[in-house]
């Protein structure tokens, strides 16, 4: 079977486009579309549908995607395996790590443990994507990333190991003249119903952050009023800060910009750590990675 023509395939239908296929794979457009021409010849049925500019996948392509995305995966960790094995274990690190990882644990968790890794490691390269949590636990499950570097989600998922890394306390914010921020000056501390009351900012409803706040108020049998939506925490911090609502923080976000609010018999927490696909061979330098990350856990504990 000629890969090249079926990761050709895979990248058409990720991206519903020929020309990006193209850009990911890092070839022309009328390469890219001769490979899905010579892949559908050799099949003698069409893989896609072309109506206009609109690309859609036809019955049979949406049958054969994800059969050849995980025959794809299962070749590249063959190669990544055979590589591992012919190299000595006293040899230097090299080739790519990919991993995701969210702006927010970019920022503020991560940079001593890429640190302390390129420094250990200097001839691996770090491929980072940022991207929401929940794109990079999508993405780990996928097998387009090696490891994802995310907040954890509220239920953990079977199809994937987590491990915690980063115990986050969450805190109930607002800024310092808001109502909420008033009411807990003068009382020390505020029902959940307080919050139902007033407008939320808060992260999109598809994220883990969201779903934890959300349970806390189910549990109370009430209901959120959402104003605005943004994954981006310190865009989140800054729309508080100037009294347009309350929402939920890391506590280490937490400054003379906003106030942490208690809330009766309310403690928010959520973890952040590693994911990683069961059915993977990781690589060496993604295996150094995850041990890194076990020791900067460990000592993070003990101190």
């Amino acid at each position: 079977m000629d890969t090249a023509l079926w990761r050709a395939f895979v990248e058409v239908a990720r991206h519903a486009s020929f020309s990006q296929a193209a850009q990911a794979l890092h070839i022309t457009q009328p390469a890219i579309s001769k490979r899905i021409s010579q892949l559908e010849a050799q099949l003698d049925t069409p893989l896609f549908d072309r109506v206009g500019r609109h690309i859609s996948l036809t019955e049979t392509g949406l049958a054969l995607l994800p059969r050849a995305s995980d025959w794809l995966h299962e070749l590249d960790d063959m190669q990544r395996h055979a590589r591992d094995v012919a190299a000595s274990a006293q040899a230097p690190l090299s080739g790519t790590l990919l991993l995701g990882t969210s702006h927010h644990i970019g920022l503020h968790r991560l940079p001593p443990s890429l640190r302390a890794f390129s420094h250990a490691h200097p001839a691996v390269k770090l491929d980072i994507r940022f991207i929401d949590s929940e794109q990079a636990y999508e993405a780990v499950r996928s097998g387009d990333l090696e490891l994802g570097i995310v907040t954890l989600p509220p239920v953990p998922d079977a199809r994937l190991l987590s491990e915690v890394i980063w115990p986050d306390p969450l805190c109930v914010v607002a800024a310092v003249n808001h109502p909420l921020a008033l009411q807990a000056a003068s009382t020390g501390a505020i029902a959940a119903a307080d919050l139902a009351l007033h407008e939320a900012i808060l992260p999109a409803s598809n994220t883990f952050t969201r779903q934890i706040t959300e349970a806390m108020l189910a549990r109370e049998g009430l209901q959120l009023q959402v104003s605005l939506e943004t994954n981006y925490l310190e865009t989140l911090k800054m729309m508080v800060s100037i009294g347009l609502g309350w929402s939920v923080l890391p506590a280490n976000l937490c400054d003379d910009d906003v106030v942490a609010i208690a809330v009766n018999n309310v403690a928010l927490s959520r973890d952040l750590g590693v994911v990683y696909h069961p059915k993977r061979a990781l690589s060496r330098a993604a295996r150094a990675m995850l041990d890194l990350l076990r020791e900067q856990s460990a000592m993070g504990a003990s101190t």
